[in-house]
């Protein structure tokens, strides 16, 4: 449905040139959303698969394994999506401090690991009962921009100057969201959305809704893409659809960029939230179901390849730890598996080197000393989507 344009625009002036800026007229759409026919179908399809995604925190036999690596895999894609040139297996050895030749001050990396700290510190506080508010946004971008590239763009506070995106200024950017003066009510107004519950509207759509209102304010100077991705997860988290932080939909919005900000503008510019929420929901079906075939066939691995190890008698029992280790952190130097197994390294390095004959593990730095292994076909699952390009 086309609404016509879903705000004002302010005129503006400043570095001696006019400009207009964007100012979003507040959630829930009028007239009504016209969820019926295909959005109706597409809405009903998403909420299944988001179903079987909640279920696999409680069906897997050890869900915290999948979680960890899926959370940073999800850290991976948002930060390319900014242009950062990591792969998963880069930030799984940046993780480990301890590993030879990691550069500790890769600032591509540093701006992974803190996405994973700024997921976390919502999420931990999210458990507190702590509001989905403004404030707690403002935490999460706090934490995003800590260290790094943005440190110095104000984390953790909404913008006090114009910001824009596309072009060299305001006068030729491709959006300008709305002046800083106006953040403060926007971003309330959208705070009350968040916690409306007299509109009627499901919460998989009221995410759709609320990703397209943070990226029109744009609040910040810096981040504002990857915390208006993460909205999505904690809305989901808050509102009680998904019991662990499973659902990302980076992948899908960095395999359909283009198709993603055109619907942003059309939202905009027509109102057309419907063809948005189409779009926005085929997302999370996609992605939902992707992420449960991914964790069943790498529960069947792990059964597989235990499977193999206990055929291998008497050295089973230390090989069975290490493998243990591996399905909690798929890339490991010894010196960690040592830590995590408690064998002495002799131990895990015989267990290791069980672990390669069998094709389970690989040694990624053909040294002697100072050796890391990975879990080969488990890094390969879960990097699908990740490859620099």
């Amino acid at each position: 449905m086309k609404r016509g344009v879903t705000g004002r625009y302010q005129s503006m002036a400043g570095a001696g040139e006019q400009y207009k800026a964007f100012v979003p007229r507040p959630l829930p759409p009028d007239p009504p959303l016209a969820l019926d026919g295909t959005l109706q179908q597409a809405l009903e399809r998403a909420l299944l698969a988001l179903g079987r995604l909640d279920s696999i925190s409680t069906l897997l036999p050890a869900p915290e394994l999948f979680i960890y690596s899926y959370v940073r895999k999800e850290a991976v894609l948002s930060s390319q999506i900014e242009g950062t040139q990591s792969s998963l297996s880069d930030l799984l050895l940046y993780e480990l401090e301890q590993a030879p030749g990691v550069p500790q001050d890769d600032l591509d990396l540093l701006e992974v690991s803190n996405y994973v700290a700024a997921l976390d510190h919502g999420i931990a506080r999210l458990r507190e009962d702590f509001p989905l508010s403004n404030r707690l946004i403002r935490e999460i971008h706090g934490v995003l921009l800590a260290r790094g590239r943005g440190s110095d763009k104000d984390p953790g506070e909404f913008r006090r100057s114009q910001n824009w995106i596309g072009g060299t200024r305001p006068s030729n950017a491709a959006f300008v969201p709305p002046p800083h003066t106006a953040v403060p009510d926007c971003m309330s107004g959208l705070e009350r959305f968040l916690h409306a519950d007299d509109d009627g509207l499901p919460l998989l759509v009221r995410a759709g809704l609320a990703h397209v209102q943070f990226e029109t304010i744009h609040p910040f100077l810096d981040g504002n893409g990857r915390v208006g991705r993460l909205l999505i997860t904690f809305l989901l988290h808050h509102g009680g659809a998904l019991r662990e932080p499973l659902l990302y939909l980076s992948l899908y919005f960095k395999q359909h960029r283009s198709t993603y900000y055109d619907l942003l503008d059309l939202v905009r510019r027509e109102g057309d939230w419907e063809a948005w929420l189409e779009f926005f929901l085929e997302g999370v079906w996609k992605v939902a179901t992707a992420a449960v075939d991914s964790a069943q066939r790498l529960e069947a691995m792990f059964q597989k390849d235990r499977a193999k190890i206990e055929a291998a008698g008497r050295r089973a029992g230390s090989a069975l730890r290490v493998h243990a280790a591996l399905k909690e952190r798929p890339v490991r130097t010894m010196r960690s598996t040592v830590h995590a197994t408690r064998l002495s390294l002799p131990a895990v390095s015989s267990a290791m080197n069980l672990l390669a004959q069998l094709a389970i593990a690989r040694e990624l730095t053909g040294k002697r000393r100072n050796r890391v292994f990975a879990y080969d076909r488990y890094l390969a699952e879960l990097a699908e989507g990740t490859e620099l390009t």
